[in-house]
């Protein structure tokens, strides 16, 4: 079979099964329910100024080891140092090529990966590069965990837990605390992907491992700049100052890449700042979380607990899923619309994304309007 004949068909699968994945241009119409902006910082007027006052070029015009690390990127590699007592950090292009990379250069051939079942793609990418035996433990689930550990701890290998603080299509927590004390009895590197904890969660929006307190039991942790604070680009902190040098030298995303533009650098490191006053409009976005949730759930929607900003609802059918998402657009309600392989079968859903400035008012009113168009759709 040649390409074009494999390229058609794997189309045609997708066209099929209604799950052809198509490009279109967000034009900023509507309430927007369905980006990561969870802070709202990416219009805010001081990061808009950081970012101009960074652009005397359009971009770093070069890989880091050349010419691309410039003042901005060490500027925001201290400020991000600072949030997690003076640890190791280097920034990337991406959380995609910083998880990518990490897992495809640590682990090696005869170590095991021991992975949350719902970690993100770049992850998973990395870890079947890297040549180590990759085994999944059921979603959030500590006890399961330990019973691996228990397994492969024993033998004369390398160990990796991986997991996320909050999960991007659940909007679930990991149970950080029980891993941690696992880490006291089995000798495992521990790495946490803080993307969508970090600015909502933590004394200094440094995430959820810091605000829960088992920082120190993390070997590495990766974040993002692109969704709360505003930017593009990620970083990773290392317990370890080494993991900096090997990254710097071994790391391919890191080294054969143009870099991060500076004003990107210059903007996360402002958004950074205006994070940090901002914890009490947090607090009650935490709650109002909660709040919709309930909402959500008094409507007869099928969501579950938290206080993250992401906020699922299934519905199950693609159909639906799509239907529901194309209505509530035309109603000027952004969402995400979710579809398998992305989420597990049967598991289509909206994919809510809240903000600080939404009041319980306008959260209600939010669910009332889903709930109405969802039964109109199951209807048609």
């Amino acid at each position: 079979m040649n390409w074009k004949t494999r390229v058609d068909l794997a189309l045609e699968v997708r066209r099929r099964g209604g799950r052809l994945r198509e490009l279109s241009v967000s034009t900023g119409e509507g309430a927007n329910f369905w980006d990561n902006d969870y802070l709202g910082l990416a219009t805010h007027p001081e990061v808009l100024a950081a970012a101009a006052r960074a652009l005397a070029r359009s971009g770093s015009s070069a890989s880091p080891l050349i010419s691309g690390y410039q003042q901005e990127h060490a500027e925001l590699e201290e400020c991000l140092a600072g949030l997690y007592g003076d640890r190791s950090v280097l920034v990337w292009n991406s959380g995609y090529a910083a998880n990518s990379a990490v897992l495809g250069a640590l682990p090696a051939r005869g170590d095991v990966v021991l992975a949350d079942r719902l970690i993100h793609r770049s992850m998973i990418e990395g870890i079947l590069r890297s040549g180590a035996r990759l085994v999944r433990w059921d979603h959030n689930d500590a006890e399961h965990l330990e019973s691996l550990l228990s397994r492969f701890c024993e033998q004369d290998r390398d160990v990796f837990v991986v997991c996320e603080s909050v999960y991007s299509m659940d909007g679930d927590l990991a149970p950080l605390r029980e891993i941690a004390e696992l880490k006291r009895r089995f000798p495992f590197f521990w790495l946490v992907d803080e993307a969508h904890a970090l600015g909502w969660y933590g004394g200094s929006g440094e995430g959820l491992c810091g605000e829960l307190g088992v920082l120190d039991a993390v070997d590495l942790l990766v974040g993002t700049l692109g969704k709360a604070w505003a930017g593009l680009g990620a970083f990773t902190v290392f317990r370890d100052a080494v993991l900096r040098d090997f990254f710097v030298n071994f790391g391919s995303e890191f080294i054969y890449s143009t870099y991060l533009p500076p004003a990107c650098a210059a903007a996360a490191r402002e958004a950074i700042s205006v994070s940090q006053g901002m914890r009490e409009e947090l607090g009650n976005a935490r709650r109002r979380s909660r709040f919709f949730r309930d909402a959500l759930r008094r409507e007869g929607l099928d969501t579950w607990e938290g206080d993250s900003p992401i906020v699922p609802i299934v519905v199950g059918e693609d159909r639906v899923a799509v239907e529901l998402a194309r209505r509530l657009a035309l109603a000027g309600l952004r969402v995400g619309c979710v579809r398998p392989p992305t989420v597990p079968e049967g598991e289509a859903r909206l994919r809510v994304s809240l903000k600080v400035n939404w009041d319980e008012v306008s959260l209600w009113k939010v669910a009332c309007l889903i709930a109405a168009t969802l039964r109109e759709v199951r209807r048609a």
